[in-house]
């Protein structure tokens, strides 16, 4: 199986980037449900190895206030995870926000799709997510 480099963004409604990271995905197939948990880990533990007090992520952590393209973190902690990712999938399917996979809107969490090096993943938030 194939390590696919796959950039992520999150977009205002305008198509403005906010936000840009790639992650490393295992194959070529994979569900919207891979995609979002794949970036969430990215984050909690790229924010967990340097416990800044800022983190930029999709789920906002519980005990944190936004600020432009982030979160500021009130008590510096490792942030949960699990709590991030479960966060994440349930304001998916209640409509928090979009993921357009190469400006293609992506309908469930098990919608299939196929990426490679050139696909570009797109969130775009709709209401602020609490979590983890």
């Amino acid at each position: 199986m194939s390590t696919i480099n796959l950039k992520i963004t999150d977009e205002t409604f305008a198509g403005k980037i906010l936000n840009e990271i790639r992650i490393a995905v295992s194959g070529e197939r994979l569900t919207i449900k891979d995609i979002i948990e794949a970036r969430v880990y990215a984050e909690v533990e790229a924010y967990n190895d340097k416990l800044t007090e800022t983190f930029t992520g999709l789920v906002q952590p519980t005990d944190a206030e936004a600020f432009l393209n982030g979160f500021k973190i009130k008590k510096v902690k490792r942030i949960d995870a699990e709590k991030q990712v479960y966060t994440a999938l349930d304001a998916f399917q209640k409509n928090g926000f979009f993921v357009l996979i190469d400006n293609r809107q992506a309908e469930s969490l098990e919608e299939e799709i196929l990426v490679n090096n050139e696909s570009t993943v797109s969130f775009i938030k709709l209401t602020p997510l609490v979590g983890g």
